[in-house]
This record gives C-alpha cells, structure tokens and sequence, in this order.
C-alpha cells in the first residue's frame, strides 16, 4: 500500500483529491464539478473554493479534521493494526492516504475514498455473547500470529468504527446498527446504563436514535448516518469543523452553540444543543468532547446528529467540553450565560433546564 492519490467520493460523485506534501501534510483540491453542484464538506475549513488547500500539523497530525473522522479511533486502530500484522505489513510503514484507503466505502458519514483497499470481505454473523468473548481476548492479550482469526473477523465488522468502546456493525431487521461491548475499565452493566440514559435522553425531550438491549446487556443504537433505503448521510463532528483536539478540553459550550448557529442558521438547532449540554451537565456526563457532537447535511440543510455516547464517566471529573469556562462546580448561572451568548432568551432557557431536571426528580 503506497497511495499516492485518492479520491474523495459522495453518493458516487467525485467531491475531490487527496494527497500528502513532502513535510505529509493532507493537501485536498475540490474537483470542477463538484465545485458546480457540492457543497463544502467542511465549510469553516474547506469552503467551496478553487484551490488547494494544506492542513495544519496540529491537532491532527497533518489530517483535516473532517477526513479525521473518517480514520478509526483507538478500537478500530487497534484491530486495523492487528490485521496489518497479521498480513506481514508494519503499522507505521503506511501513509494516512493507505488508512483512509482502508477505510474505503465503510467509514461513518457518506464520504468514501478510492481506490479502496478491499481489506474487508464477508463475514458470518457470529453471536453477539460469542463476539463478546472474542473482545475480551483481543483487549486482553497483546501477542498477535498470523493464524488469529479473531483478529480478522473482529477487524471485518468494526475495524472502520470510532470511538474508544469496542463495537461492531451489524444488520438488524433490514437495518444498518453498531452494537457496543464492554471496554476493559467498563463495569460489567455498562450496556443497561447506556440504555437507561438513552431512555432518560427521550424523556429530556433529546433527539434520540432507535436503541436496544441486545441479549439484556449489549447496547446497541441504529446508525442515522444511514437511511432505511442504505442511502448513506454526510456527518462531521464538532471536531471535525472546527479542528478541535478531541482528546483535550479546548472547547466551551458557548463555541459549541455558536458553532450550531453559524452552521445551521437554525435557533431550533442550538436549542437542541443546549438541551443536550443542561442533560450532559445532570448525568454528569464528563466525556463530553468535541467528537461526541455532530452535524447531519441532508436535503441541502445542516441538523444537529441525533444524541450518542451518553454516558457517566467516573474518574473524569471535570466537563471536557466546559460551560462559561468552568468544568465543574457549574451552576444554572453559567448555563444561562452560555445561553444568552447565542440569543436564547432566559425565559426559553429556564424552560429547558427545568424539562431535562424533571426527568431526574
């Protein structure tokens, strides 16, 4: 694997090109006709412009962020890694271009890139108690052949996923789903909580996606980045937009529903945000970064994403993404005040706080 180009694909229409500068650099270049008809897939970073455009080295090591969230997180890093190993080729001796190649057709999001590295072939649809105890090996044991099936067939149905909780992609009823394991430091409930916050979330008033329970202790949501018909739906995070580490607390909620403001040009949009800030404030839900939020672009509008990793996240004691520039001890005050910057009034603010705290008394 030696990309040199690829060529950034959506719903089968060439949106542009990549490639890497001498110093690898991403450089990407919009392609005429999308230039005619597309829309800017990441409109604060790569407006619909005629040029070529260089990342940045930081935060993402020379990647744009809206191709970040195309790359796995650390789960399927882990097991595209593994399966690198396991067929005899070194992790660091591929380019950001060959990840992005791997990923292919199967990444979140409707982006797809070309030519694909057909890594992924059909696999069985194995039990979900069984793939359990598959997880648990690959978490638990380091040493790696080139005779372990686990690692292929884990890799064949979550190696494109994000996020740091093993999971896998699954068809369900016709439908396109991610299911979750527990990770190493996850209690052995984790499943039934997730459930019962998405739960709580509904009640809140939160848009909240199709979820389950699988096998009483598997929590598993339907993707929203796919339509019933498997027509695949363009998302990008907030971290994406905004190159914004994920990984370190760069970011307030008043740049969060400012961000949903300028995008969306929507006030039902940032109100959306800002109930989803008052519930993740309640649950103490500390893991609120910037990869955690995204945007939806269908229909030539921008939405909020439905809600996801909703979780309490103890031994994380302070809010990643902050409130009025506080990470804890934040009171209604400060959640006003992140209200008032993007012009919703206190009245309309007040009424949300106290929606998403009925839910908890």
């Amino acid at each position: 694997m030696q990309n040199k180009i690829l060529t950034v694909k959506y719903h089968d229409m060439v949106v542009g090109r990549l490639a890497l500068t001498p110093d690898n650099l991403m450089a990407f270049e919009y392609d005429a006709g999308w230039l005619e008809n597309g829309f800017s897939i990441s409109p604060f970073k790569l407006p619909l412009e005629k040029r070529v455009f260089i990342a940045n080295r930081n935060p993402f090591d020379g990647v744009f962020g809206v191709f970040n969230d195309s790359l796995p997180d650390s789960w399927g890093q882990l097991l595209v890694n593994r399966e690198l190993q396991r067929r005899g080729i070194a992790p660091n001796s591929i380019s950001v271009l060959d990840r992005l190649a791997i990923v292919g057709k199967n990444g979140p999001g409707a982006l797809e890139f070309e030519p694909a590295a057909e890594m992924i072939a059909e696999y069985k649809d194995s039990e979900l108690d069984d793939i359990a105890i598959q997880v648990r090996k690959i978490i638990e044991d380091n040493a790696i052949t080139t005779e372990d099936k686990i690692t292929e067939e884990l890799f064949r149905i979550g190696g494109s996923s994000g996020g740091t909780r093993p999971k896998i992609f699954r068809k369900v009823d016709g439908m396109d789903w991610i299911i979750k394991f527990p990770a190493r430091t996850d209690p052995i409930d984790i499943g039934a909580q997730e459930f019962n916050i998405m739960e709580s979330a509904i009640k809140a008033g939160l848009d909240t996606p199709e979820h389950r329970l699988f096998n009483g202790k598997y929590f598993g949501v339907r993707r929203f980045d796919r339509k019933p018909n498997g027509d695949k739906v363009f998302m990008i995070s907030a971290a994406g937009l905004l190159d914004a580490d994920h990984t370190q607390p760069v970011v307030d909620y008043s740049d969060l529903l400012s961000l949903t403001a300028k995008l969306t040009r929507n006030m039902v949009e940032v109100e959306k945000m800002f109930r989803l800030m008052v519930f993740n404030i309640w649950i103490n839900n500390t893991d609120d970064h910037t990869k955690n939020f995204a945007f939806l672009y269908d229909d030539g509008d921008w939405h909020v994403s439905p809600v996801f990793d909703l979780t309490r996240t103890p031994g994380i004691w302070e809010h990643t993404t902050s409130v009025n520039g506080k990470g804890i001890d934040i009171t209604g005050a400060d959640m006003l005040a992140v209200a008032h910057r993007v012009g919703i009034s206190d009245k309309r603010a007040g009424d949300i706080m106290t929606d998403v705290k009925s839910v908890f008394e």
